[in-house]
């Protein structure tokens, strides 16, 4: 499927639109505010918010009516809603009032022959196939060796084979659904991602989540929220259920070009259906700091989790930060790379489990990944991935790393 019309007709109209603008058209003292008003009028036509948009073009050509993009978007816009005598009478204006150059007209004349239809949702659809090779499917020990016990009366045992590394082939099926719910960006989405490997199949996982998605705008400042429900299944057995609400906040900073930065609180509850003591709340505070240019895609996240647990969860409640960072890069026409790093920290309240693991857990994972990506046709890819966890821990039995290397084909109508 192509990107909705109205997204490829407002950016090739924005382009044609500096034509006009070389005529000499002033702004007048009120430049720079103007400026930034445009600025946010094309952020929100790309995030799909027809409505903002709309409301932010119309104040300004009520403060500068001599900005001929400004005016054309809105008339793109307003056909694009279905409001046909508006978008017309916009139309006319511009036609009247800039004397636009054939690139322009010829924009026009196309939403005139096709005719202003109103909004229409959109779907996208992404299905990605792959293959691969874990180093240690199970999460085994990295130490066939354990202590029991207090310190004074500890005893070291051995761990039977079953629970050190076991490494597999696998094969994995993963796809995406999203949904236009509104013209002002809300979103419905599913995921669903099925792993099976060729011979521990007991680690065998089923996971799917459903999710909305909303923008907001309070004055100059961004809001996205979202809620998710999702759950997993290990071996054909459910085994996790999990519902999480998010809201994500974008102050109006004064940032270089190509930058944005968000602040994200959210809450999620997980409950394990096979293991008892186990289900946990957790907070999460965050910043994101994201770059993007026409060929480099960055985002660093910092952040703080505090997972609460009822009076019998297992070491008590905890406290942890993680960061993480991913850049995705074009580095010519037949490859894009990516890189990403992610660390996460869990400090518990209590022991683990008195007179049995009497440690408080501190827990450290790190995890590396490396990718190339390489296109085959507009819509389907070529991905290679390799990844490295390392899980450090206090408690020898928890501690555990692995490496795995996947070839997946993607498509997608994005």
């Amino acid at each position: 499927m192509t990107r909705p019309r109205w997204r490829l007709a407002s950016v090739l109209a924005s382009v044609l639109a500096l034509m006009l603008a070389m005529c000499g058209q002033a702004y007048g003292q009120s430049a720079a505010a103007q400026q930034d008003l445009y600025l946010d009028a094309m952020k929100s036509i790309a995030e799909g918010r027809q409505q903002d948009a709309d409301n932010t073009l119309t104040r300004m050509i009520e403060h500068e009516p001599q900005h001929a993009g400004a005016w054309l978007d809105l008339a793109i816009i307003q056909c694009e809603l279905g409001h046909a005598a508006e978008a017309e009478r916009l139309f006319h204006i511009i036609e009247s009032r800039f004397s636009p150059p054939p690139g322009i007209l010829e924009v026009i004349t196309s939403h005139r022959l096709n005719g202003c239809k109103g909004w229409q949702p959109h779907n996208r659809m992404s299905v990605l196939l792959g293959r691969g090779f874990d180093s240690n499917v199970n999460q085994g020990a990295s130490s066939p060796f354990f202590s029991i016990g207090s310190d004074g009366t500890s005893t070291v045992l051995t761990l039977l084979p079953q629970y050190l590394p076991q490494s597999d082939h696998y094969t994995l099926l993963s796809a995406e659904y999203i949904r236009d719910l509104s013209p002002n960006g809300s979103i419905a989405y599913a995921q669903l991602q099925a792993r099976e490997n060729d011979s521990l199949t007991r680690y065998n996982t089923v996971s799917a989540l459903a999710g909305l998605d909303r923008p907001w705008r309070l004055g100059d400042w961004g809001l996205r929220t979202t809620g998710t429900v999702g759950f997993l299944t290990l071996a054909d057995q459910l085994y996790q259920r999990q519902i999480q609400l998010q809201v994500r906040i974008f102050p109006p900073l004064n940032l270089p070009d190509h930058f944005q930065l968000n602040v994200l609180t959210g809450l999620s509850y997980v409950q394990y259906t096979t293991l008892a003591n186990f289900d946990s709340a957790t907070d999460e505070l965050s910043t994101q700091l994201t770059y993007q240019d026409n060929k480099t895609q960055a985002q660093v996240n910092l952040g703080l989790l505090f997972d609460h647990g009822d009076a019998a969860h297992v070491g008590g409640d905890r406290k942890g930060w993680f960061a993480n960072s991913l850049v995705h890069t074009r580095i010519n026409e037949h490859v894009s790379a990516e890189l990403g790093w992610t660390l996460q920290n869990w400090d518990s309240q209590s022991s683990y489990s008195p007179g049995v693991l009497d440690q408080t857990r501190r827990q450290n994972t790190q995890i590396i990944r490396a990718g190339l990506i390489f296109p085959i046709k507009s819509d389907q890819s070529l991905h290679i991935e390799w990844r490295q966890v390392r899980n450090d821990e206090n408690i020898s039995l928890f501690q555990y790393k692995g490496q795995l290397l996947q070839l997946s084909w993607q498509w997608q109508n994005f």
